[in-house]
């Protein structure tokens, strides 16, 4: 029997901004690769992780007979792009979402690792919609011979102050799906936008910091990243803007800086009168650590934390597949 603190291997393909590889790491978990398609997302990797073995490569260009450090790992995780429901799973069409989940699902034949994650959307675990791409990805892994479990996880049951659901697909090989149990709520009280960020908001004198903190008493909404081909950084679409405009925050932008000593909070004013966050209050909403950097300009920064894994909901996921691997 395996010992608890051995650690293991994984590869983890769309990589984006490490975040599910970090909660992986600090699960036990070593990635010999990790793979992403943008120049800016691996150099945050890299920034971040010297020693991380970072590809930028397309993933469909991607043949893991010519980096066999791949082989037989442990895990092969995926924060895959948001998969669009659609029927046409197995038809030659071009869709670049799910070209990206086909070719996760083909590299399990050249890699063949004990364990599989994918992180996507929920309701590609729970809308009937979605039931001819749950049906492609169980039935090409019940042919390579594992054993397939659907689940969905709610990030704010993890410490991270964020409403966010992520829909989770795990396989295992050798009869050890019977041995994992998805993770469970780890805190008994959902964390606060205010209680995170109100210390950040007073950084710079602003005075009004304690009493904004104090009515942001809620977990966030879900922070969305946005296209990575159009616009410029916001909070997310309509619905959320409007819930970030409940809690006073501006939701149509990001922030250089937090407010000054100056600045007068009046959500009666519109947006004059509210505050949007900067780019490193979006990452500890997250659950990034505070010394984790990002690369690029403001926008492509902020995509990056949006598209993200909170890496406590990576963690979780890790210790839970690593307890079932070395059950």
């Amino acid at each position: 029997m395996t010992t608890t603190t051995t650690r293991l291997r994984s590869v983890t393909v769309c990589a984006g901004a490490g975040g599910l590889t970090l909660g992986l790491e600090q699960a036990g978990f070593d990635p010999v690769l990790l793979l992403d398609n943008r120049t800016v997302t691996c150099d945050t990797l890299r920034a971040n992780r010297p020693a991380w073995n970072v590809l930028d490569l397309d993933l469909l260009d991607f043949d893991p007979v010519d980096y066999q450090q791949t082989y037989d790992v442990d895990l092969l995780a995926a924060g895959l792009p948001r998969v669009k429901a659609t029927a046409s799973v197995r038809r030659a069409e071009r869709d670049d979402e799910l070209e990206i989940l086909r070719a996760t699902i083909m590299l399990m034949h050249g890699v063949r690792p004990r364990a599989l994650l994918l992180e996507n959307v929920p309701d590609l675990v729970t809308k009937p919609v979605y039931g001819p791409i749950r049906k492609y990805i169980t039935e090409e892994l019940v042919h390579l011979g594992y054993d397939v479990h659907w689940f969905v996880l709610n990030a704010v049951d993890f410490g991270v102050a964020q409403d966010r659901k992520q829909g989770v697909v795990v396989a295992f090989s050798d009869g050890r799906l019977g041995s994992f149990a998805p993770p469970t709520a780890s805190i008994t009280r959902h964390r606060t936008v205010g209680e995170v960020l109100g210390p950040s908001m007073a950084t710079r004198g602003w005075a009004q910091a304690s009493a904004w903190a104090a009515q942001a008493d809620r977990p966030a909404p879900t922070l969305v990243g946005g296209s990575w081909n159009r616009g410029g950084a916001d909070l997310g679409p309509t619905g959320t803007k409007r819930a970030w405009a409940r809690m006073g925050v501006d939701g149509g932008t990001v922030a250089d800086d937090v407010p000054g000593p100056g600045f007068v909070w009046d959500p009666s004013r519109g947006r004059a009168g509210m505050m949007p966050l900067t780019v490193r209050q979006a990452a500890m909403l997250q659950g990034f650590p505070l010394e984790w950097s990002f690369a690029g300009r403001k926008t492509a920064q902020y995509r990056q934390v949006g598209h993200a894994t909170p890496p406590p909901v990576g963690r979780a996921l890790g210790k839970a597949i690593k307890a079932a691997l070395q059950s």
